[in-house]
Parts: C-alpha cells; sequence; structure tokens
C-alpha cells in the first residue's frame, strides 16, 4: 500500500456494477475516524493527458461532445488507460487517434485525482511536443465527435476567465504546463 493510504474497513458490499470503461459501487464502510454509512465510488483504470504544443506555440485542443453534460467541451487529448497498459502507452496512442499528430519529445507534468469525492479515477498528465501530422491517423472510437482547436496559451486562458465550457483534467493540466510554454 502506498504512504499516506489509509483504507476504510468494508462492512459490507452493497452493489457493485461492472461498466465498459470504470466499475460502480455502493460500500457499507467504517473510516478512518470510525464514522459508518454508505459510500458511492466509482472505480476507474486512470486516464493519460497530452498538452500537445506546435511548433508555433499553438495549443491542439478537441471540441468534443459529451453526452453527460448534452454539450460540447473544449478539451486536451485524452483516453482511458486499457488494461495492461502505461499511461504513457495510452496517450501515445490516444494523441494520434484524436489529434492525427504524433509527438517526438514527451515529458511529464504531473498526476492528480480527477473527482476523489466520488471516484478513484487519476489522471497522468504529458506535454507533448515536435508535432508531426500522419499521413494517415488511426481511426477515432464511433463514440467521438471530436473537432481539432488551435489555441494559443493565451486564448486558452482566457477561454477559461471567460467561462467557456473546458473541462477540469484539461484547466488543471494547463497549469502544469504553463511554466513550459513560451
Amino acid at each position: 500500500m502506498p504512504p499516506g493510504k489509509e483504507p476504510p474497513q468494508l462492512l459490507k458490499q452493497r452493489l457493485y456494477y461492472r461498466g465498459r470503461k470504470f466499475d460502480f459501487e455502493v460500500s457499507r464502510l467504517r473510516l478512518p475516524n470510525q464514522a459508518e454509512g454508505d459510500w458511492e465510488c466509482i472505480r476507474h483504470p486512470g486516464g493519460a493527458l497530452a498538452v500537445p504544443v506546435t511548433p508555433e506555440g499553438k495549443l491542439i485542443l478537441l471540441k468534443q461532445y459529451r453526452f453527460a453534460v448534452q454539450g460540447r467541451l473544449l478539451e486536451f487529448p485524452a483516453g482511458t488507460i486499457e488494461l495492461n497498459e502505461e499511461p504513457f502507452e495510452t496517450i501515445q496512442r490516444e494523441i494520434q487517434e484524436e489529434t492525427g499528430y504524433r509527438a517526438h519529445k514527451w515529458q511529464k507534468l504531473g498526476q492528480f485525482f480527477l473527482a476523489p469525492g466520488y471516484s478513484d479515477e487519476v489522471i497522468y498528465a504529458f506535454l507533448a511536443q515536435n508535432l508531426e501530422l500522419l499521413d494517415k491517423p488511426p481511426h477515432q472510437d464511433a463514440d467521438e465527435d471530436i473537432e481539432i482547436v488551435l489555441m494559443s496559451p493565451q486564448e486558452l486562458e482566457q477561454a477559461i476567465l471567460d467561462g467557456e465550457a473546458v473541462d477540469a483534467k484539461s484547466i488543471s493540466s494547463f497549469l502544469l504546463a504553463k511554466p513550459f510554454l513560451s
């Protein structure tokens, strides 16, 4: 167990559902402070995200339809980590599928919990540079409805401050990438 972990005591598994991308559980738990109750949790394998930067200093973002919010969000390319896959392998695959680019220079920016109030999902963020446009990009997943958007770091920051629909993982990763953007 990693340092700093304090797992609760499982008193009863009440509900468990295995989904396509994540699992959902409701458990009766005793927390470290001895409080008892039923808690819901999404168990997620994690995700990897790239902040792709063109040689001209533009950021490659996606305007992607998300059914849960019934609209389109501005996001960096990202994807769910598959079984027996490392986060770096995930993002190398996803950036090609979602943007049509391959990155030749990578830097790990960090990792963070996405929504720890109800999920154990961790996002692994990377900076992707020295981009090459692929002659024949891989096919996107059938459910992906994506438009490529190029923005300067200043334009993205203004979009965030103006309240445009930008997802949290992209805002967090942009903050991690800012020291490396000119």
